[in-house]
Order: C-alpha cells, then sequence, then structure tokens
C-alpha cells in the first residue's frame, strides 16, 4: 500500500503542479497516470507543438513545458505510479480513500485530487478494415516525434487543425512528400493554416487532394501505399510510408465516471465558489476534467484551480493547525529533508 498526503490522479502540467503548491505546505503527493510517463497531452500528444499562453513563457513547446514542471517539483519527491489506470476508489471508516489502479496497485490518502485532464483519449479510427493491422506499422493517429518522419513519404488525412498543421511542419523540410487528403473542399481549420496549406500546394511542397477519402490500405509487413476515391469516383493509388488519418480524439471520463461524482456532459461538477470540491467529501476536480459556470479549459486556469484546491486540502488533513500563507520570494522553495 503506497501512503501519502494527496492522491493526485493525472500527471499532466496541472496535476504536476499541484505537487508544487502541496509541497509549499509541506504535503507529499503520489500522482498516477494511465500513460507511461509523466506530461498528460503535452507529452503524449503534441510534445513538440508551441504553447503561447503560459505565463512568462511568449512561446514554450509542451515537451519543453512538462519538463519544466518536473524539475521545478523535484525538491518535494513525488511518487508516481505510470502506465496503471486508477479504476476504483474506496473510502474508509477513517475518511481515508484507497485508490487502486487496473494492475492492482494500492494507494491511500486523506484526499484525492482528480487532474485528469479531458480523460482518457479514444482516436476517430476510420472505418477501414485492414486498418488495425498496419497500426503503428506505418499507420498513427498522432504525432509525438517528427523526425520520425524524416526523409519519409507521409499521407494525412484530415480537414482541422492537427490535420493541416502536422502537414505544414512535416512539408517544411522534414518529411519528403507530403500528401494532404481532404473529404470536402471547405476546412475547419484557422483560415490562415487553410491558406499557408494551399500556398505549399500551390509551390509543389502539399500535394492537396479534395473531395477524397482514403478507403483502402495497401502493404504486406508494413503500409506501401493507400487507395483514394474521389467524389467523382476517380481513383488512384498514392505509394507512402505512412498514413495519419487525423480525424481527433475523442476524450471519455473512462472509469472515474462510476465513482459516485456528479457528472456533467463529460466532466465533474466542482464547487468553484470554495475550493473545486466534488459532491464527495476529500475529493476535488482541477483542471480540464472539471466543470463549473464560468469553466475556462486552460493551463492557466488548472494551475489556479490546484493552488486554492491544496490549501482546502491541507485543513481537511490538518483540521488543527493553522495555515499562514507564505511568499516564495520571502520563504524560498524548501523541500522535504
Amino acid at each position: 500500500m503506497i501512503q501519502t498526503d494527496i492522491i493526485i490522479i493525472g500527471a499532466g502540467p496541472v496535476g504536476l503542479f499541484t505537487v508544487f503548491e502541496a509541497g509549499l505546505l509541506k504535503l507529499r503527493c503520489h500522482l498516477i497516470d494511465a500513460l507511461p510517463q509523466a506530461g498528460g497531452q503535452c507529452a503524449e500528444i503534441y510534445p513538440k507543438k508551441p504553447i503561447y499562453d503560459i505565463p512568462a513563457y511568449p512561446e514554450i513547446l509542451a515537451g519543453d513545458l512538462v519538463d519544466n514542471l518536473l524539475k521545478q517539483i523535484e525538491p518535494f519527491n513525488p511518487g508516481f505510479t505510470l502506465g496503471e489506470p486508477a479504476v476504483d476508489i474506496k473510502e474508509t471508516d477513517d475518511n481515508q480513500f484507497i485508490v487502486t489502479t487496473k494492475q492492482g496497485t494500492q494507494h491511500q490518502a486523506p484526499v484525492v485530487a482528480i487532474a485528469g485532464g479531458l480523460g482518457v483519449f479514444v482516436p476517430r479510427k476510420p472505418p477501414i478494415p485492414e486498418l488495425k493491422k498496419f497500426e503503428d506499422k506505418g499507420v498513427a493517429y498522432i504525432i509525438k516525434d517528427p523526425e520520425k518522419y524524416r526523409d519519409q513519404r507521409v499521407v494525412i488525412s484530415g480537414g482541422g487543425d492537427s490535420a493541416l498543421d502536422w502537414a505544414i511542419y512535416l512539408a517544411d523540410g522534414i518529411a519528403s512528400e507530403v500528401t494532404l487528403v481532404h473529404r470536402s473542399e471547405s476546412f475547419r481549420a484557422h483560415p490562415d493554416s487553410v491558406q499557408k496549406v494551399i500556398d505549399q500546394s500551390t509551390l509543389g511542397n502539399i500535394k492537396l487532394i479534395t473531395n477524397a477519402e482514403v478507403k483502402q490500405l495497401h502493404g504486406e509487413k508494413n503500409l506501401k501505399g493507400v487507395e483514394v476515391c474521389q467524389k467523382d469516383g476517380f481513383g488512384s493509388l498514392i505509394e507512402t510510408d505512412h498514413w495519419l488519418p487525423l480525424f481527433g480524439l475523442t476524450p471519455k471520463l473512462g472509469p472515474i465516471a462510476n465513482w459516485g461524482l456528479d457528472i456533467e456532459k463529460n466532466a465533474i461538477k466542482v464547487n468553484n465558489a470554495l475550493d473545486y470540491a466534488t459532491n464527495r467529501e476529500g475529493i476535488y476536480a482541477i483542471g480540464d476534467v472539471n466543470t463549473y459556470p464560468g469553466k475556462l479549459k486552460l493551463i492557466l486556469c488548472g494551475f489556479h484551480e490546484a493552488t486554492v484546491m491544496v490549501q482546502s486540502a491541507f485543513k481537511r488533513i490538518y483540521p488543527d493547525k493553522k495555515n499562514v500563507l507564505k511568499y516564495t520570494t520571502v520563504n524560498g522553495v524548501k523541500g522535504f529533508e
């Protein structure tokens, strides 16, 4: 049994920052995440994409933000259970919680903070019979490391921001050949990205095929080509090393939805007027996983929610102690001895 002061479910940016704020109050934390590494979406889905709304950083790559957060919490020596989704939570007679992962690892603490982001992400997969055969063998639904596609032929499907942004990025000296396939002539992406794709298509850097869809995959062990069918009935085989159907990811709460929490539109309702507590005393929800009137799904808002939440957690853990807010500019950051 792993024992700590606060169990944090979700090791994304908000979960990581919670460790820092809790550490300032001498509260120990242990993080649980289904992903094999800390960082959440920032590490798993778009580590190389820039973020522009982090205070004091005009621009920072998502992966670098995670690295900085991990460095920031080093003095507080948090524990991690990674690659194991939390599936069950039970409350003991002495107001403790026991959180169990799918692999059976158990954690005990008086406070649980759910910082699970948007939940478990499931890619929207096209209905192609042989799709599973080529997963991780030429077919991928997210781009973790663009260097994987250096000097490779790449076909991207989709009409949203992700599809267009990656097409532009990979066409800029990384992939040897980039083809963008979209089922319509209109795009859902930002107008600036649409114009860049059109410009790159005119220059011959991106092959743009509209009113068309990938209908069939070819290859033996690895992907060798995709068959593109246009609405007018014309079909063509494009030889490629990679096909990236970037149709988006569908978030699901997963097991959290069965923990007796008030749920509204795939998010956990919390009391934002006080401390981001859920309807179950001792369980909080912070970051994109929660909802309340005026909620903004921004990382910096999650940081604020974490800061307020740990103050309430301290009172629950130490009801007889008085907590006086101490500024880090005066006291510095002191880790655990």
